[in-house]
């Protein structure tokens, strides 16, 4: 009986022993880590850079997260802070439409060619709580207001919408979840 097992044993083990072997790349096939020097031609380059860099949603994701850095910020009174988030959201959304082309109109028209975009930036320069928060309640309703005419408008039911609301009435130096 214990011989029988040990049988089985040892073929399953010579079993598994020679698919793990056979599965163990070798240097001819290993995978390569050059995912775009290793393909034919540029064409296919291009194409998988260009599958890699996605649309206008990786833009946004870091729109959004800049955008809560940006409100944080204002509640921490740390408007430099706020101020260069904001910059960097401008420069985000020009390189988004860069890659969709169709958003452009609705991001230049709606926020950065109107006042919207300035008027949050000219806030923050001045240091003037009051017309920061009211700017940057009036960009919130923006980007809101782009999302619907981008049929987006799902985007406005979020976490980050709805903590942006309103300001705490205490504006203590207390980072913000």
């Amino acid at each position: 009986m214990k011989s029988r097992y040990f049988l089985i044993l040892l073929i399953i083990a010579s079993t598994v022993g020679i698919s793990f072997s056979i599965a163990q790349p070798t240097e001819r096939n290993k995978p390569s880590k050059h995912w775009l020097l290793d393909v034919e031609n540029d064409t296919e380059r291009f194409a998988r850079l260009e599958t890699y860099l996605r649309g206008f949603d990786q833009p946004m994701w870091e729109v959004g997260h800049r955008y809560e850095m940006v409100y944080d910020a204002i509640v921490n009174n740390n408007y430099e802070l706020a101020s260069y988030h904001w910059r960097k959201i401008k420069t985000t959304i020009k390189n988004g439409y860069l890659k969709r082309p169709a958003r452009k109109f609705s991001a230049d028209s709606m926020f950065l060619q109107s006042n919207v975009w300035a008027s949050l930036e000219a806030a923050l320069q001045s240091n003037d709580p009051k017309k920061i928060k009211k700017a940057f309640s009036v960009a919130r309703k923006t980007c809101m207001g782009c999302h619907v005419v981008e049929k987006v408008p799902f985007m406005n039911n979020q976490k980050m919408f709805h903590r942006t609301e309103s300001f705490p009435e205490s504006n203590e130096s207390k980072l913000r979840n």
